[in-house]
């Protein structure tokens, strides 16, 4: 099977947020600071907290939660040039090949970590950091995407 794709700003950044998210480390940290920032509501209801400190841990928690949104996606995308080339993807039995006009590269499904499912794309680990995208909308119609989709499950 043969796919041929340009990648899609919105796209991306949206699928990065869905890497970033998943993260342990990034989703522990995510709660803690809400859990935070909910207790420090209730201290500063109940009057143990000055309104001040309860405006800087406010402005806190937004700062984070705009820069896992909006600017750490954003940073990636823009630093990785990966996302501005067109691509050529081959799935076969044993492999699975990614090009473009500067080369190709093949990986064995064994190089692959794990797999993900987003709403527009396959995320393709091979480490924890290391991934490959993989958009929906290249597979000309569902049948094809199903049949990635089995041949993931079974060779990952």
């Amino acid at each position: 099977m043969t796919i041929t794709f340009d990648y899609n700003k919105k796209q991306v950044i949206q699928a990065l947020r869905y890497h970033f998210i998943s993260r342990t480390e990034l989703r522990i940290m995510v709660i803690l600071v809400n859990a935070f920032a909910i207790l420090s509501l209730i201290l500063y209801t109940i009057g143990k907290i000055t309104p001040t400190a309860f405006l800087t841990y406010s402005f806190l928690w937004i700062i984070l939660m705009v820069s896992l949104w909006f600017i750490l996606p954003s940073v990636v995308y823009k630093k990785a040039e990966t996302f501005k080339h067109s691509f050529a993807m081959h799935f076969n039995a044993d492999d699975f090949t990614l090009e473009h006009e500067h080369g190709k590269r093949s990986w064995p499904y064994s190089a692959l970590q794990s797999f993900k499912e987003t709403p527009n794309f396959f995320h393709l680990y091979f480490d924890t950091r290391s991934f490959l995208l993989v958009p929906k909308d290249a597979f000309k119609d569902l049948e094809e995407m199903q049949s990635l989709r089995e041949m993931l499950k079974n060779k990952i």
